[in-house]
């Protein structure tokens, strides 16, 4: 089944490891939000995963965000996607103030996520029985963000203006060329001082 996008494939999978939860007696919150998007410290932050505590909500749900920028292959991004995704429903299961200790623990093993509980990884037994769920939930609707490149933020505009002076005492003012053509050159605020001169020929930017 292919999904619109990508919070919806994450709903699908989160509803799918639903029994997985009850299961082990520690059944999900009822709202819960998914989002792939950079967390609390943005592109230069080290968390893949992020999950707020329901109590800074407005409307009182937990939003679980994870990064777009995870360089794992495409083929193997789902299953990894899913893996940091049961981390943090772990989180709003158990609640944030349990941190990675025994409550949040036994419930990552119970899933089949391995290693250090700040940063699992998805076990064999967590592939074996997330691959059904992932196959409902369909193809992940997204791709590897690149935030190394010139190209992650636009780059300032600038205006190029051109410089205006009052030749009687020096004024100087900047406007846009169409301004100069459409109403003539601006006066100097002092008075009798008239319309300020301009070099037609020399624009320069303003920073």
């Amino acid at each position: 089944m292919e999904q619109d996008n990508r919070e919806s494939w994450l709903n699908r999978v989160a509803i799918g490891l639903t029994p997985l939860f009850d299961a082990l007696d520690t059944p999900l919150p009822s709202r819960v939000r998914v989002a792939i998007g950079f967390t609390s410290r943005g592109a230069k932050g080290r968390a893949i995963g992020e999950c707020w505590d329901n109590r800074c909500s407005a409307d009182g749900h937990f939003e679980i965000f994870i990064r777009p920028d995870l360089a794992y292959a495409p083929d193997a991004m789902p299953a990894q996607i899913a893996a940091i995704l049961a981390h943090e429903l772990v989180h709003a299961a158990v609640g944030i103030p349990a941190g990675h200790g025994k409550a949040f623990k036994r419930i990552a093993v119970g899933l089949g996520l391995m290693g250090p509980m700040r940063s699992t990884n998805p076990g064999d037994a967590f592939l074996a029985t997330v691959a059904p769920i992932l196959s409902a939930a369909g193809p992940l609707p997204h791709a590897r963000l690149d935030t190394g490149g010139e190209t992650t933020a636009p780059k300032k505009q600038t205006a190029r203006m051109l410089k205006c002076e009052c030749q009687a005492c020096g004024y100087t003012v900047r406007t846009a060329r169409k301004w100069l053509e459409t109403a003539g050159a601006p006066l100097c605020p002092i008075a009798g001082h008239g319309p300020m001169l301009h070099d037609p020929l020399g624009p320069d930017e303003e920073g």
